[in-house]
C-alpha cells in the first residue's frame, strides 16, 4: 500500500491541496491502481510479440502529379491588402 508521505508528495508535485478525507481516498485509489499494474507484471508474455500499434498502419498516398495551380491575380483578389504580387499581412515581430 501506499503510505501518506508518499501521497502528499505526489500531491505536491502535482500542485494539490489534499484534505486528509482526500489524502485517504487518493491513498486508496493510488495502491489499487500499483496492485492493478503488479497483477500485469505477473502475466506470463514471453510468447507473444510486443504490438508497435493497437491497430495496423497503412499510409495512404497519392501520386505526386504536377498540376496547374490559380492564376495569382485570382488568388490575390481573395487577400485583404497585396502589393507586388505578395500579401500584404501586419508585422508579426516588431523591431526595436
Amino acid at each position: 500500500m501506499i503510505d501518506d508521505r508518499t501521497v502528499a508528495h505526489v500531491a505536491r508535485l502535482s500542485r494539490l491541496e489534499l484534505t486528509d478525507d482526500e489524502r485517504e481516498r487518493f491513498r486508496v485509489q493510488l495502491g489499487g491502481i500499483l496492485e492493478h499494474f503488479q497483477s500485469l507484471l505477473a502475466l506470463d508474455l514471453a510468447a507473444e510479440t510486443p504490438a508497435e500499434h493497437a491497430t495496423a498502419i497503412t499510409n495512404v498516398l497519392r501520386d505526386d502529379a504536377v498540376r496547374p495551380s490559380l492564376p495569382i491575380g485570382e488568388v490575390l483578389a481573395n487577400a485583404p491588402a497585396s502589393e507586388d504580387g505578395f500579401f500584404v499581412v501586419p508585422p508579426v515581430i516588431e523591431g526595436e
